[in-house]
């Protein structure tokens, strides 16, 4: 008898034993961390761990991409077996370095941040960066022009409110608490009216008249250029990308050193632009040689790919195609993709736009064309798997704030984030669907009318500022208007009257109040908007669009109750003689 329950204990070990070891072995809980990463479509191909362990729903960023050849391995070692992990809890990955696009965590969904105007002050990036991660973007493309606070020589490039050095940390630090990859942007060749404006630098300019482009064969360009990089560089030594810019170089071949060049050298334009970006990707790269550079597209787009592998900028960057069209066309994007994986490129990116984009004096942003924008962005990242050799990086979702250093300004920050969001979560979900509607409904606050170009019911950082300056668009010049436009006025207080101070005080009574009340209310008005904008912006911004958006109207509307006030004093007098 005793030996029967000895037996059975025995094999009540075994079977104890055996259950332990398939559930806690390594190799199985590796296994399914595995599994988990393979599922995940585009980012196992790409050998990329953006594990989602929340919401099932694939984005289409991460559909049907190629698969590129390569010896990188992804090495998984799981602190726990796989299936005790908690979503608090991260896996803990290691990704072997190597020198193509493919370990940089791509593809990314970047917002770029134009601070060469209307720039926000830190407290309000500390409120929106987290939004923006939120939508599904998991980098920030930083174009500092004159708010990186540059040293030296350079420090009269800075603007007067430019960041600091302390803002600069802090910038970094909100960045990666919200898991967003910084990505510095430095103009290098065009774009650089902010600091070919300064006469220290006239000498350095492609066109002497023109403070758009500098002179790449001038003696001090380069060293100018390599300065101003070292100094942005010292002040990000952790980030893995930048970009070099080298966009719309105006003028270009038209200096006496380039017209010389060019004659010496078969009017070789190409060769001229190439030259240069290379020996700045030269001095970035030896500087730092992980460093992974990108650059607009547009200036190479008529070169061949012969050109342009010759120059090896394909080894030192990858282009950043830009279109910003509703209609934009995807077979000529394709072909620049194909010219451009010719030339050797291993990776490509591309620029879309959610904001300053749509008019160089844009006031408030149409949600819909930036929508059909990245509709058409979305077929070409679906395009992808036809190219064998060259990948798809990422996209970089633009944000202009102005044209160029010397126009105005477009949309303001928090005018545009309805449509970032419509933005983001298309490029999410791959069309502005239900659950994308739904999804940025409890993330932003807001109800998106396509139809009306609203956003109903706001909560996001930013909205009260959105309201005001929607009232202002659609009200403020229409309001003076309509009065303007009323019978007394037109009939008793037309710019004849009012030069020479000659009208019936019965007519002018009949709209004094209404005129006063409207002044009063738009006063009123304004000196919130101006408290929501100084919570935000530095000053000279405020001065900025208030000239440009408000002044005009309601100093035209303080004339008139100057102007009624002071006729109606005068009793119906004769009419003043304007020769006398």
């Amino acid at each position: 008898m005793n030996s029967h329950k000895f037996l059975r204990f025995i094999v009540g070990c075994l079977v104890i034993v055996a259950t332990v070891k398939y559930f806690f072995s390594p190799s199985s809980s590796s296994g399914r961390v595995e599994k988990i990463i393979q599922g995940s479509g585009f980012w196992s191909q790409h050998r990329i761990p953006p594990l989602n362990l929340v919401d099932n729903q694939i984005d289409p960023l991460k559909k049907e991409q190629p698969q590129q050849p390569s010896t990188d391995r992804l090495e998984v070692h799981p602190k726990k077996p796989a299936s005790v992990l908690s979503n608090q809890e991260e896996l803990h990955l290691e990704v072997k370095q190597a020198p193509d696009d493919n370990t940089m965590a791509a593809p990314f969904k970047i917002v770029h941040l134009d601070l060469k105007g209307a720039a926000p002050k830190v407290k309000y990036l500390e409120q929106i960066f987290p939004l923006l991660s939120s939508l599904g973007a998991n980098g920030i493309l930083l174009e500092y022009e004159d708010m990186f606070p540059y040293e030296g020589e350079l420090a009269i490039l800075k603007s007067s409110f430019a960041y600091s050095p302390e803002d600069i940390e802090e910038i970094k630090s909100l960045a990666k608490r919200n898991q967003l990859e910084l990505i510095p942007l430095v103009q290098v060749f065009g774009h650089l009216e902010f600091v070919l404006k300064h006469e220290k630098y006239f000498s350095l300019r492609e066109v002497a008249e023109y403070p758009n482009s500098i002179n790449s064969l001038a003696q001090g360009s380069l060293e100018l250029v390599k300065e101003m990089l070292t100094q942005v560089m010292k002040k990000h030594p952790e980030s893995k990308w930048f970009h070099i810019g080298a966009d719309e170089v105006r003028g270009l071949g038209e200096s006496e050193d380039s017209k010389r060049w060019l004659e010496a050298n078969s009017g070789d334009m190409g060769k001229l632009f190439l030259n240069h970006v290379v020996a700045v990707g030269h001095f970035m790269t030896k500087m730092r040689p992980e460093i992974r550079l990108i650059l607009w597209d547009d200036m190479f787009r008529k070169f061949s790919s012969n050109s342009i592998q010759e120059s090896g900028l394909q080894r030192l960057a990858s282009p950043m195609i830009w279109n910003y069209l509703p209609n934009m066309d995807v077979d000529e994007i394709g072909n620049l993709i194909s010219k451009y994986e010719q030339a050797g490129f291993q990776g490509v990116w591309f620029a879309s736009a959610f904001k300053g984009a749509s008019g160089i004096d844009q006031r408030w942003t149409p949600i819909d064309q930036h929508l059909k924008n990245h509709l058409q962005w979305l077929k070409v990242i679906a395009s992808m798997p036809q190219y064998k050799s060259i990948s798809f990086s990422g996209i970089a979702v633009t944000g202009w704030q102005r044209y160029e250093h010397h126009t105005v300004l477009c949309e303001l920050l928090p005018v545009a984030i309805p449509s970032l969001a419509v933005c983001l979560q298309t490029l999410k979900y791959g069309s502005f669907n239900n659950k994308a509607r739904s999804e940025l409904q409890h993330i932003v606050g807001c109800e998106i009318q396509l139809h009306k170009n609203d956003c109903k019911g706001k909560s996001f950082p930013g909205s009260d500022i959105y309201d005001m300056v929607k009232k202002i668009n659609n009200n403020l010049e229409s309001s003076i208007k309509k009065i303007m436009t009323s019978y007394h006025v037109r009939g008793s207080f037309s710019s004849y009257h009012r030069k020479r101070n000659f009208a019936n005080p019965r007519n002018l009574g009949f709209f004094k109040d209404s005129l006063k009340k409207l002044l009063d209310e738009w006063d009123s008005f304004l000196l919130t908007f101006r408290q929501s904008m100084e919570a935000i912006y530095y000053p000279d911004t405020l001065e900025e669009w208030l000239e440009e958006n408000v002044n005009e109207h309601i100093e035209r509307l303080h004339e008139m109750v100057i102007d009624v006030e002071r006729i109606i004093k005068l009793n119906g007098q004769p009419k003043m003689d304007q020769t006398s």
